[in-house]
C-alpha cells in the first residue's frame, strides 16, 4: 500500500493491449500466491508494475543495491491490492513471491522500498521541484509587481529556491549524506534526477497534472480492470485538489469576465512565450482561456503542496525511512540464492541509521506543525489578500475553513476492527492540512 500512499509515483497498470510481461512467474507459483495465472490476472486489467530497473549500471558507493522490477495485482474475491512479485535484476537475479521463507520474502521488499527510496527522493525533486522553479522564473520575469497572478504566485512558491544550496551541501557534495548511506553516489542522484526531468516525463507541466496523470497510469479512470478498492494518496489529495481549484476558479473568474480578458493579457502572454522559449519549461501550456489560468495556477498549488509533501516532508520519519523496512542500501552483498537466515546483516548499522534518521529530521517540518505555515493557510496571507478583491478574500476564507475540518477528519484517523487504516496496516496522515506546509520549501 505504500505504493498507493507514501510514494504512488511509479506504479502503473500493465495494459494487456499494449504492455508486455517483463518477467515470468510459473503458473503453479502464481496460483498458490493469488489464484489464477499471471496472464489471465494482465488480461483482466488486475495486474500492476515498478520498475526500478534503471539503478542496475548508476556508479556505486561502498554499500548494495538492487534493481528491481515488481508485480503487484488486485486480487479477484477480496479487491486488495497486493504484492505478487519482486525480481532482483543484479546478481543472480533472483525473483521473489510470497511463497518463499518469511525471511526471503522480507528480504526482497527491503530491496524493492531501498530502491523506491533512491526513486521517491530524486522524482520528487524533479517534477515538484524543478519544475515550478523553472516556471516560476519565467513568471517572475514578465509579471509586474501589480499583478495578482505574481502575488499569487509569490504565496505559492514562498522560499522556493532555498532548497538548491540546502540540497547540494547537504546532499549531493562528493562524502555528503548521499555518498554516506546510499548505494550509488551524490552525483549519481543529480544525474538520475536530470534525466528523471528530461527524459522519464517528471518535467512534463501539463501532462502531469494531476487527475491526468494517474489516469496515464491506469490508476484512476482506468478503461480495463477494476477500481483501486483504496488509493490513500488520490482519496486525500484530490480533496485538497478540490478546495484548491475552488478557490482559483474564483481568483480567475473574479479578475477575468472573459477567455477574451485572459487572452488580451499581456504579461500573462509574456509568461508564456518566457516559458515556452528561454526557460525551455517542458510541455508548458499556452494560456488562452479562463480553464488554461485555472490548470496553470491549481497545478502550481498541487505540486507546492500534496504531490511533494506526500512524498518529502514529515512523513519521511514515519514511512518512507522507516527502519528496518525502509533503509536506503543493503549492507551485504545480495544473496545469491535463497533461504537466508539472518536478514538484518544487510540492514544499516547503528552509524548510518543515525545519518539516515538525522537528514530524514532535516526535511521534515515538525515546527510548523499547528502553526499559519500549514496547507490551512495556503491563501490566508493578509498583506495579499489586502490587495485583491473582495471574492477572492471569501473563496481563501472558505479554502480555510474546508481544510480545518479535513484535518480534523485525517488527525482522527485509526485502525478499524480488521486492523487496517485506509486499506492499509498502517496509519497515514501525510496529507493533513495542519501538519503540510503550505509551501515547497520552508
Amino acid at each position: 500500500m505504500v505504493q498507493l500512499s507514501s510514494s504512488p509515483y511509479q506504479v502503473r497498470r500493465l495494459d494487456p493491449s499494449a504492455d508486455t510481461l517483463q518477467f515470468r512467474v510459473d503458473d503453479r507459483t502464481a496460483k498458490e500466491v493469488m489464484g489464477s495465472t499471471l496472464d489471465r490476472l494482465f488480461q483482466a486489467g488486475r495486474l500492476f508494475y515498478a520498475d526500478y530497473r534503471d539503478q542496475a549500471d548508476l556508479p556505486k558507493t561502498s554499500r548494495y543495491g538492487a534493481a528491481c522490477d515488481a508485480y503487484f495485482y488486485i486480487e479477484e474475491s477480496s479487491g486488495d491490492f497486493l504484492p505478487l512479485a519482486v525480481r532482483t535484476n543484479v546478481g543472480a537475479n533472483l525473483i521473489y513471491t510470497p511463497e518463499d521463507s518469511p525471511n526471503d520474502w522480507l528480504l526482497a521488499k527491503i530491496m524493492l522500498n531501498a530502491n523506491d527510496f533512491w526513486f521517491a527522493q530524486w522524482m520528487h525533486l524533479a517534477q515538484t521541484h524543478e519544475v515550478v522553479q523553472i516556471a516560476y522564473m519565467a513568471a517572475i520575469r514578465p509579471l509586474s509587481e501589480q499583478h495578482p497572478v505574481l502575488a499569487l504566485l509569490n504565496r505559492l512558491m514562498f522560499e522556493v529556491f532555498a532548497i538548491q544550496p540546502l540540497a547540494q551541501v547537504v546532499l549531493f557534495t562528493p562524502g555528503a549524506v548521499v555518498d554516506q548511506i546510499f548505494p550509488y553516489t551524490g552525483l549519481a542522484a543529480q544525474d538520475y534526477t536530470t534525466n528523471l526531468y528530461k527524459n522519464k516525463g517528471a518535467g512534463r507541466f501539463k501532462s502531469n497534472y494531476f487527475q491526468a496523470e494517474l489516469q496515464s497510469r491506469g490508476l484512476i479512470d482506468s478503461n480495463f480492470g477494476p477500481s483501486l478498492k483504496h488509493f490513500p494518496f488520490y482519496e486525500d489529495a484530490s480533496v485538497i485538489f478540490s478546495a484548491q481549484k475552488a478557490f482559483m476558479r474564483t481568483f480567475v473568474e473574479s479578475y477575468y469576465p472573459s477567455s477574451a480578458a485572459v487572452k488580451a493579457d499581456e504579461e500573462l502572454q509574456a509568461w508564456v512565450d518566457e516559458a515556452q522559449g528561454p526557460a525551455e519549461a517542458i510541455d508548458f501550456p499556452s494560456i488562452s482561456t479562463s480553464s488554461d489560468l485555472l490548470d496553470v495556477l491549481t497545478h502550481f498549488a498541487h505540486l507546492a503542496s500534496t504531490a511533494h509533501h506526500t512524498v518529502n516532508t514529515n512523513e519521511l520519519l514515519d514511512i518512507s525511512s522507516n527502519l528496518p523496512f525502509h533503509p536506503p542500501a543493503q549492507h551485504k552483498e545480495l544473496p545469491t540464492t535463497k533461504n537466508v537466515s539472518n536478514v538484518a546483516q544487510y540492514l544499516p548499522p547503528f552509524d548510518k541509521v543515525l545519518t539516515q534518521m538525522s537528514t530524514g529530521a532535516l526535511f521534515a517540518r515538525p515546527k510548523l506543525v499547528g502553526t499559519d505555515r500549514t496547507l490551512i493557510h495556503q491563501f490566508d496571507d493578509e498583506a495579499m489578500l489586502s490587495r485583491m478583491n473582495a471574492e477572492t478574500r471569501a473563496a481563501a476564507a472558505k479554502f480555510k475553513r474546508q481544510m480545518k475540518a479535513f484535518s480534523s477528519k485525517v488527525s482522527s484517523r485509526g485502525f478499524d476492527a480488521g486492523g487496517l487504516s485506509e486499506g492499509m496496516p498502517f496509519v497515514w496522515q501525510a496529507s493533513d492540512p495542519n501538519v503540510a506546509p503550505y509551501s515547497i520549501t520552508t
